[in-house]
């Protein structure tokens, strides 16, 4: 055989060779998905709840007008320190001060009325006394002269004027006793006057006392809306001239986030905190959860559902308060703040990447046959067996995606607890989301756990 013949048969093999070897990789990368992968792997976990929301005192009061008047004297400034009971305002007291003085002057005049009831009152019981003797003597001898008359040894005369005499008595008593009577009336009437002076002199005093403005507690004035010589009026809630100032005992310091509502459940008394503060940069301060809300409130509004006539299927919020433990003396009221609820922690827990859990339904899990289409499966009867979602991960098994059914426990901030299902060191499959979207059980899988180019990124 010649040369030539000999290497045409050599490049004709060859080539044949080759494009079996190519047939068989391309038939056995057919149906192949890339994925990326992570080890099921033991860590300490943190659960967390972030929330943002502002800093406030523990104890603060907005001090409101409980009159109307001018403002004749201003003692504070914005950002005082005032002690307990230390004058803070004063408005104008012209008319209630000359108000108090009238009604102490009538209540001294109803107390000099009722002395003197007291002396008439005495003076008529002392003549009832009288007249009570002066009856009892008239009635002795007004019997006395009717039996003498009956023996016929006083005349006519003399009877009939030991008749009138006690007619007389009698007489006199009855009208004692009524005198006696109308004493007490008007005892009792200046009794009266005086309880009607003593409550117009506390209302006339209540009046007064609204002019002036005390601390009701040691603090910081830390809001001051109002100038010496402004008119204030009467409870307005947050109207102009009505909030005098806000005083606030910066003892105590809190941050008073809203919680979500999918969160809320998680957070209990007493979980610590770390508060950050938009004004004091690459600092955390430690708290604690003071104060639960129970009322849930809708997050566009901020009116808590109890105050709503209709409901909502709005998102919603609930307050939580946490107290810091150690906070900085400059800290004021209104800043910004992010306060991180620790709600869980597990130690040497069994966790996955949380972005390797998927939901598939029943239906999804019926095994394929070796050409990939679903087998053939006697009809359920139970429809919404076939609906129920099942939560799991897939794990990867000679080379295929095998859908594991786990039951899940504390979730962190990037990796989550796995309580059954899975044991430490299983391969799972942990992105990309598309292909987590649409992978399917039994699925051949080709791992590459490179970096996603940027434009990989995009399109998913």
């Amino acid at each position: 055989m010649k040369t030539w013949k000999k290497i045409a048969i050599g490049v004709g093999a060859v080539v044949l060779v080759s494009a079996i070897v190519g047939f068989t990789v391309y038939q056995s990368h057919k149906n192949v998905v890339t994925v990326q992968t992570g080890k099921a792997q033991r860590l300490d976990l943190i659960a967390v709840v972030s929330a943002s929301g502002e800093i406030k005192p523990k104890t603060y009061v907005n001090i409101g007008a409980n009159a109307f008047g001018k403002i004749t004297k201003l003692y504070v400034k914005e950002g005082d320190q005032v002690k307990r009971g230390q004058m803070l305002v004063q408005l104008e007291n012209v008319q209630s001060a000359a108000d108090m003085d009238a009604m102490q002057a009538s209540l001294d005049a109803a107390k000099t009325d009722a002395v003197a009831a007291e002396a008439g009152l005495n003076t008529s019981a002392a003549d009832l006394n009288r007249a009570k003797s002066d009856a009892e003597r008239s009635d002795l001898d007004w019997t006395r002269a009717q039996g003498l008359y009956k023996d016929a040894l006083i005349s006519k005369s003399d009877y009939d004027m030991q008749k009138a005499n006690h007619q007389t008595a009698v007489a006199g008593l009855a009208q004692a006793q009524a005198r006696v009577a109308q004493a007490k009336a008007q005892k009792e009437s200046a009794e009266g006057r005086i309880e009607q002076a003593s409550a117009n002199l506390t209302h006339a005093a209540d009046v007064l006392k609204k002019t002036t403005y005390q601390a009701p507690f040691d603090g910081v004035i830390t809001n001051l809306p109002v100038r010496e010589g402004e008119t204030v009026v009467i409870g307005i809630q947050n109207a102009p001239g009505s909030t005098l100032m806000t005083l606030a005992d910066l003892s105590v310091i809190t941050a008073e986030v809203k919680v979500d509502e999918t969160d809320i459940v998680n957070v209990q008394m007493g979980q610590a905190a770390q508060v950050t503060i938009d004004a004091i940069p690459k600092k955390s301060f430690k708290a604690i959860v003071t104060q639960i809300g129970d009322n849930a409130i809708v997050r566009s509004t901020g009116v808590s559902t109890s105050q709503q006539i209709s409901t909502s299927q709005e998102a919603k919020d609930f307050k939580v308060v946490v107290t810091l433990q150690d906070p900085p003396e400059d800290l004021r009221p209104g800043l910004s703040a992010t306060a991180k609820i620790t709600t869980a922690t597990r130690g040497n827990a069994l966790t996955i990447p949380i972005q390797a859990l998927t939901v598939r339904r029943q239906a999804d899990l019926v095994p394929k046959d070796e050409k990939g289409s679903v087998q053939a499966a006697a009809p359920s009867k139970d429809l919404s067996k076939e609906k129920e979602e099942i939560q799991g991960v897939f794990v990867l098994r000679n080379h295929k995606a095998e859908f594991v059914a786990v039951d899940t426990g504390v979730a962190g901030t990037t990796d989550i607890e796995v309580i059954k299902g899975l044991k430490e060191g299983d391969e799972i499959v942990t992105g990309s989301y598309k292909v987590l979207r649409t992978l399917r059980p039994g699925s051949n899988v080709k791992v590459d756990n490179a970096a996603p180019k940027k434009e990989e990124e995009e399109s998913s």
